[in-house]
């Protein structure tokens, strides 16, 4: 029997692949309406993709293969979707964070703005989870993750060294001191019986003797002392407090880093994948809804939750892992030797990095000019440089075409100024420079599965509108209108943030929005109060190491047990839920008038 039960283990995935079709066949032959059939598309993946029994890319193009098998809709219908406006802005925001880290400008930003925050161990925190947020809004949360877990244990590591060293140092001046006393009161009568016999004799040979034996008499205490010391019961008790606390502290750094990373990614329209989910689907299921999510809307109510969420996750952590002693978390009024060493630590990294060479500067530039584009194409308020100059009949111009054409000027600018002559600085003929990117790195370093990942949710969203699932699940809905809407949407991202911890963001998000889409439209509700709030939930995945890579970084890297992320994870993920919906009912109402049902939402795509 347990042998058997260990042979259904080892091949689980492959009896999923296989049992889960065919126990879901009936759905389709007892409904053999378009509805039943999209419905069995869509469980299947749902299932396929939560027990990731075949990668979620490949899961993401079932669609290609079962809509047009079931006639739902065209082969060539649905192929379009996986290559939208949508996907070309996450293509060009993933290109420029590529270049970013090829040439290492997101650790000197990292870096200085670590020397501006100081290594005080509460101001270090805020720092570290600051600097991780800001990276993850423009490159991944991971490669942000990897990147600041490094720099926070070295500093971590160095902060604890230099205080052992400390109290090693004031140990040995304590030993010195009683050794010396002890030594010239047991020696005293020794010297005064010799005396007369020293004289004679050479003294500065003799003296010099006797100033080797008192320096190895006075070694030999030392070392005595120090040993005893060590050994004893104070000694020992205060190292392991020493070290018990900077394994707490260790801890709380890691989930710090991997938590902001998180956070960070929901500031920006092209910080995670959710958020570019949204708006696709957006834009498919309410063709007519006029831009409302562009990249300086999302911005707008995205960044100051980002900074909410961050500053209470930042007081939690630090109650949980430092307590709130002024003294020591903040040093206030305290310039320790420790601080001084391990921000020398910092500065020394950023002396590796050299001065900012020419690519360098050109990343940095074409990466200020792009946020500054995205931000003034259509800012809302004012007409944007879009609107004036291309958009003023159709919308032409999106942030898809901005991303596109800033991340290929990286493959067209030299990664060096152009030399003078035609020989390098060692008399060999001189070869023309790189360019900043070559199509090499971008090719090893994309993510191309989430690129298809994104193309199958809107293949789904453009099925369940073709088929009429999603007006059959809003009709369902319904009777959800005697519910206030504050409540449904607390609901809704309450179990969000729960489906999120075993299943990816991407994931979740593209199961998720057709569904809360027809929800909306039923019941009469702005479609944005629902699903902006619930892409946002897709991020809180705090609590195991499996639900995001940046958490299972800092597992890895942290030495951490599954209750410490579980306990800090869990109220992160309730001051999460608490603080989207604050943002969706304060600020957000404003932005997007979701008091009212929009004109747009009332006709969706027909099918």
């Amino acid at each position: 029997m347990a042998g058997f039960l260990k042979f259904l283990w080892m091949y689980r995935k492959y009896i999923i692949i296989l049992l889960t079709p065919l126990l879901l066949l009936p759905l389709p032959l007892i409904i053999p309406t378009p509805e039943g059939k999209c419905g069995y598309v869509i469980i299947l993946m749902a299932l396929y993709w939560c027990t990731e029994c075949i990668p979620l890319s490949v899961t993401a193009l079932l669609p290609v293969i079962l809509f047009p098998m079931m006639g739902i809709m065209q082969s060539s219908e649905v192929c379009i979707q996986y290559l939208k406006d949508s996907n070309m802005l996450f293509i060009g925001g993933l290109v420029v964070a590529i270049a970013v880290e090829q040439w290492n400008l997101h650790k000197r930003i990292a870096i200085l703005v670590l020397l501006i925050v100081g290594v005080k161990p509460a101001f270090l925190m805020m720092g570290f989870m600051s600097t991780t947020a800001f990276l993850s809004m423009w490159i991944s949360n991971s490669a942000a993750t990897a990147m600041m877990l490094p720099i926070a244990g070295a500093v971590l590591q160095q902060l604890c060294d230099t205080e052992a060293n400390a109290e090693e140092r004031e140990f040995s001046l304590t030993a010195a001191k009683d050794g010396q006393e002890n030594q010239a009161f047991e020696m005293g009568d020794t010297k005064e019986n010799h005396k007369k016999e020293l004289r004679p004799k050479d003294s500065s040979i003799n003296m010099d003797a006797y100033k080797d034996d008192d320096s190895k008499d006075m070694k030999e205490i030392k070392e005595n002392v120090i040993s005893k010391v060590d050994r004893s019961p104070e000694a020992e008790q205060r190292r392991l407090q020493r070290e018990q606390k900077y394994v707490e502290l260790k801890k709380g750094m890691s989930l710090s880093v991997c938590y902001s990373a998180c956070i960070g990614g929901t500031a920006t329209l092209t910080g995670t994948t959710p958020n570019v989910i949204l708006k696709g689907q957006i834009d498919e299921l309410f063709p007519d809804n006029g831009g409302i999510i562009n990249f300086a809307s999302w911005f707008g109510f995205a960044f100051p939750n980002m900074l909410l969420m961050l500053a209470l996750s930042w007081l939690w952590l630090q109650f949980m892992f430092l307590g709130f002693n002024l003294k020591k978390s903040f040093g206030c009024g305290t310039k320790r030797v420790a601080d001084r060493e391990a921000y020398q630590v910092i500065k020394d990294e950023y002396k590796k990095l050299g001065r900012m060479d020419f690519a360098e500067g050109c990343v940095l530039v074409i990466f200020t000019l792009l946020v500054i584009l995205w931000f003034t194409r259509e800012p809302g308020f004012i007409p944007g440089w879009a609107t004036v100059l291309f958009n003023k009949d159709k919308t032409y111009v999106t942030d898809g075409t901005v991303a596109i054409f800033m991340s290929a000027l990286f493959f067209c600018i030299p990664s060096k100024l152009p030399g003078c002559c035609g020989e390098s600085s060692d008399g060999a003929p001189a070869e023309a420079p790189s360019a900043l990117l070559s199509w090499d790195i971008v090719h090893r370093k994309f993510p191309w599965n989430v690129l298809l990942l994104l193309g199958g949710g809107y293949a789904l969203a453009h099925g369940s509108e073709k088929s009429g699932l999603s007006m059959w699940l809003g009709e369902s809905l319904i009777p959800l209108q005697s519910i206030p809407p504050y409540a449904i949407t607390i609901l809704m991202t309450m179990l969000v943030a729960a489906f999120t911890e075993c299943s990816s963001n991407t994931a979740t998000t593209t199961l998720f929005l057709p569904i809360l889409a027809s929800m909306a439209t039923a019941i009469k509700i702005h479609p944005l109060y629902v699903m902006l709030p619930c892409t946002i939930a897709t991020s809180l995945a705090f609590m195991l190491p499996v639900a995001t890579p940046p958490n299972a970084i800092a597992f890895s890297f942290g030495n951490l047990k599954v209750i410490d992320m579980a306990k800090a994870g869990f109220i992160l993920n309730i001051i999460g839920v608490l603080t989207i919906n604050l943002a969706i009912n304060t600020w957000g109402v404003a932005m997007f008038q979701l008091d009212s049902f929009p004109s747009w939402a009332n006709v969706t795509k027909n099918p």
